[in-house]
């Protein structure tokens, strides 16, 4: 018997940016009794379903997007005598759907690190249980990823999960709701650890894969000690705290390496924070800007962001901090107009955005706006391919719309033809260039427009454009750019590097 970990998904680039970290968490989580788990990313290559033999065992993770591959191979290995558990985000929120569909022996609810090794068991047993409801581990119980099984030469950044779960609410994202408001942080030296062991294997760029890298916003104290009872601004001191030990240590690493998160706008705001961002070398973060007008952040529940002139001078904070940003602009929200897309991509060019991306408004599992436009729609669903369109993720690919909430002025394509459009101006050679010069030497510049043209590739053509042979071509293109961009951003080993010593802190103000 063997245990295979699957990674699902339509395409295949060779080389992937960013590793999938849940496979690595769960390979850790394998007891040595079931020997080493055989990892498998179709990011890389498609999974060779006939290396499964009757009695094996396959753990498959899927979100939305990735769901409809997940099935497919599920039916596939159930069909050859082997177990299938699946888990992730999706699974979460569908466990009936993955077991009708997916030839499901069982369900992973929630953070498979603390059952996984039970669902083995069970398995092995004959006594395997429907669904395991493993909840919301504490951020102490955090397994390490095994990174001793990553192949070699393939993935261009590592990844470290420092937090989970998001106090905010934006109707657009399921985290808050599935893996919570409270923020659950990893021990600060074992999240250490990971990063030395990734380093001493070459990786110089590491994603910190968190909800939230900023989970206590200055805002947040402000509204703590307004309390008579003190108890929630010390909660919050705590989760501050740590976060500025975390940033202290980081900036003990080698000077060679660069760290990326995902924080919201409210950072701007908290220069003292941004100083120790940098000092760490965290260099760039994802900030969900979304609208760029008080009416969308409405639409989104955001309503703490800014727009206008405001969200520019706010964006240009961040840079004036040396840390890039990658935003993320959604386009579709009911407010919009056809005036929008121009107005997004011209605050994008003057807040010195370095990277950004253009996503249509997606009713995605788990969130609010999902919940609002099932309502609204389930009588009237329109089917495609005998599919209801309120389970888009069960559509075929190629029959898959690209928008599907109806909007008050535009019809979808309107919005799928302007959105496209803005990737093609953002991304065009000479702004592209133009931004270029956020990086110092001429080899780094070249470096930044095959990235940026990468990133084009990859998550514009593929997921926006309706020609089949458009996505077909940047398909084939991004194979041709992941591999050199890949030499940018790895390093010679390091493979004596061990976990610096804790300094003595002079503190912060909470």
């Amino acid at each position: 018997m063997r245990v295979f970990l699957v990674n699902p998904s339509h395409v295949s680039f060779g080389t992937a940016v960013i590793t999938p970290r849940w496979l690595y968490v769960l390979a850790a989580a394998t007891p040595d009794r079931f020997s080493t788990p055989e990892l498998r990313d179709e990011t890389l290559e498609p999974f060779a379903v006939e290396e499964v033999q009757p009695g094996d065992i396959v753990g498959l993770g899927i979100h939305t997007g990735n769901a409809l591959r997940g099935y497919e191979l599920g039916r596939a290995i159930q069909a050859r005598g082997a177990h299938v558990v699946f888990g992730g985000i999706h699974a979460t929120l569908y466990p009936e759907e993955a077991r009708s569909l997916g030839g499901a022996t069982s369900i992973v609810k929630g953070d498979g690190d603390s059952v996984w090794e039970q669902v083995l068991d069970d398995i092995v047993k004959g006594d395997p249980k429907p669904v395991y409801d493993s909840g919301r581990v504490g951020g102490g119980s955090f397994k390490p990823a095994r990174w001793s099984l990553l192949p070699e030469g393939r993935y261009m950044w590592a990844s470290v999960q420092t937090v989970r779960g998001c106090p905010k609410h934006c109707s657009f994202c399921s985290v808050w709701r599935t893996d919570g408001q409270q923020p659950r942080q990893a021990a600060v030296e074992a999240t250490l650890t990971e990063v030395v062991e990734l380093r001493r294997r070459g990786f110089r760029f590491i994603a910190l894969a968190d909800d939230n890298f900023y989970p206590v916003s200055l805002s947040d104290l402000a509204q703590a000690r307004r309390r008579s009872d003190p108890s929630r601004l010390h909660e919050l001191e705590a989760i501050r705290a740590e976060r500025f030990h975390l940033m202290e240590r980081l900036a003990a690493m080698p000077d060679d390496m660069v760290f990326f998160t995902q924080i919201t706008m409210e950072a701007a705001e908290d220069p003292e924070f941004l100083t120790a961002m940098r000092r760490a070398r965290i260099r760039g973060a994802l900030v969900g800007v979304e609208s760029v007008t008080p009416a969308g952040l409405k639409d989104v529940y955001k309503g703490f962001n800014l727009a206008g002139e405001e969200l520019v001078e706010r964006l240009r904070v961040f840079r004036q901090h040396d840390i890039h940003i990658l935003g993320s602009f959604i386009f579709g929200l009911p407010s919009d107009d056809p005036s929008t897309f121009e107005a997004t991509a011209d605050l994008a060019d003057r807040a010195g955005v370095t990277f950004a991306q253009f996503v249509m408004l997606t009713p995605f599992p788990g969130t609010l706006d999902f919940e609002r436009w099932e309502q609204e729609i389930s009588a009237t669903a329109e089917q495609i391919d005998g599919v209801p369109v309120t389970r888009h993720w069960l559509i075929p690919q190629e029959s898959r719309p690209k928008v599907y909430i109806e909007h008050p002025v535009m019809s979808p394509d309107e919005i799928r033809r302007r959105t496209q459009a803005v990737w093609d101006r953002f991304y065009s050679l000479r702004r592209v260039w133009a931004r270029s010069n956020a990086v110092r030497s001429l080899k780094s510049r070249l470096a930044f427009v095959l990235i940026s043209k990468l990133y084009r590739q990859m998550y514009a053509n593929t997921g926006i454009a309706t020609d089949s042979a458009r996505q077909a071509r940047s398909v084939a293109m991004a194979r041709l750019l992941l591999r050199p961009c890949r030499a940018f951003f790895t390093a010679q080993p390091m493979p004596n590097l061990t976990v610096p010593a804790p300094l003595v802190s002079i503190g912060h103000r909470p």
